[in-house]
């Protein structure tokens, strides 16, 4: 081999960079240098462009493809709109700095961006916390690990009661976009400790990055967490839901929303389609007038299914009165000293019924309590299946004790 440039520490030659041919196979190829005497040695000649560096698939990974590439697409899609109306046509960094946040905050190097803040309470006085996107500095500014962590401390601050989330999608770019795996593990980190009070999350100006990206990650989220989803397309659509006086909105979300609203001046309202009103059933009872029901009832007056209710209620009160009146030839079969001990105690705990309102101890409650120790059997102990008669007895005892108890009078007897 010819003579060269000197070798480097270790008697090697570093080989020169290069990309990988299609074929995989190295080639020889003089190394930069010198015209005379340079070294050969392996080199990769660029038979390929280099491979797509999306965020979304991880480090290194070549151009998306399925559903995550329709989402990059997608979210390329929304920045040319933007550039297109003179709203953004370079990323910036978000402008703004929380100088009130202290430098020995354990998390300083994310919250002071002031993308996850506490906004004051909702409608129902739960927490609101707020995620803005456009305030979120590129990637290589902001270790997302951290970003999730602080979110996690943030919301364990508040996780032990309802709190709500409203996410504002409006600033999220090529530049500042977490990856797939990372959306992946931040919802497997939030376990149900985070997910069961959390009333509410609203999504604020959906893209149809959103939807795609719903459709990416909606294998992984339980139907009952999706329903706790609401996209709301404009601001003006949370003052229903929360105290929209409280929230600390961007600017940039702000003018986005008045950009919108602009777009659909002038636009006319989509047509929706009306289905045609469906003729009633003959037997109709519900959203008829109560002429249809009279005709459709050989001229009845009262509506059939009023007359069958009722009716049934009136048979359930007869056999309540059965009941009491069987109660009450119990009762009056007793020995006097009984009878006048028992008039007593269920003379009171009618008394104590009355105030359930304030005591909440109804007729059923003392029935659970008293009934037990009221009644036994002529031998042994009263079995469990005894107990749901037993405890009915002395609720009816309870109920209407001015009717088995009033006829009948012993004398010396004495009330509460």
């Amino acid at each position: 081999m010819a003579d060269g440039p000197a070798l480097p520490p270790g008697g090697r030659r570093r080989p020169a960079l290069g990309l990988r041919p299609s074929s995989g196979r190295p080639q020889v190829r003089p190394a930069p240098g010198p015209a005379a005497g340079r070294e050969k040695h392996l080199w990769f000649p660029p038979a390929v462009p280099p491979p797509v560096q999306s965020r979304w698939l991880g480090t290194g990974v070549k151009a998306p493809s399925g559903a995550a590439a329709r989402a990059f697409e997608e979210l390329q899609k929304d920045e040319a709109e933007d550039a297109q109306s003179g709203q953004e046509k370079t990323f910036m960094s978000p402008p703004f700095e929380d100088t009130e946040l202290n430098i020995n905050h354990p998390y300083y190097d994310v919250a002071r961006h002031g993308i996850i803040q506490l906004a004051g309470d909702d409608n129902s006085g739960r927490k609101v916390i707020t995620f803005s996107c456009c305030r979120m500095p590129p990637s290589h500014q902001l270790n997302h690990t951290r970003l999730l962590e602080y979110l996690k401390y943030t919301l364990d601050q508040y996780v032990e009661n309802d709190y709500m989330v409203v996410y504002f999608h409006y600033g999220l770019k090529s530049l500042n976009k977490p990856s797939l795996k990372w959306l992946q593990t931040a919802y497997k980190e939030f376990d149900r400790k985070y997910k069961k009070n959390l009333k509410a999350l609203y999504v604020v100006h959906p893209t149809n990055f959103i939807k795609i990206l719903w459709n990416i990650f909606k294998p992984l989220i339980s139907h009952k967490f999706g329903k706790k989803i609401t996209y709301l397309n404009y601001l003006s659509d949370l003052r229903e839901h929360l105290k929209y006086d409280q929230l600390n909105i961007p600017q940039e979300v702000i003018q986005h929303d008045e950009n919108l609203r602009a777009k659909q001046k002038g636009k006319l309202p989509p047509v929706v389609k009306i289905p045609p009103p469906r003729p009633p059933l003959p037997t109709q009872q519900f959203g008829v007038s109560l002429q249809y029901i009279k005709d459709k009832s050989k001229g009845e007056l009262i509506p059939p299914v009023m007359k069958e209710t009722v009716s049934y209620l009136k048979r359930k009160g007869v056999e309540s009165s059965l009941r009491v009146t069987r109660c009450k030839q119990i009762i009056h079969g007793l020995p006097e000293h009984n009878y006048v001990v028992l008039k007593y105690l269920i003379c009171f705990l009618h008394m104590v019924s009355q105030e359930s309102i304030y005591n909440r101890m109804t007729a059923s409650s003392l029935a659970c309590v008293f009934g037990l120790n009221l009644i036994w059997p002529s031998k042994g102990t009263a079995s469990l299946s005894a107990l749901v008669p037993l405890n009915l007895f002395t609720e009816l005892l309870i109920d209407f004790y001015m009717n088995i108890f009033n006829s009948r009078t012993v004398p010396g007897e004495i009330l509460p």
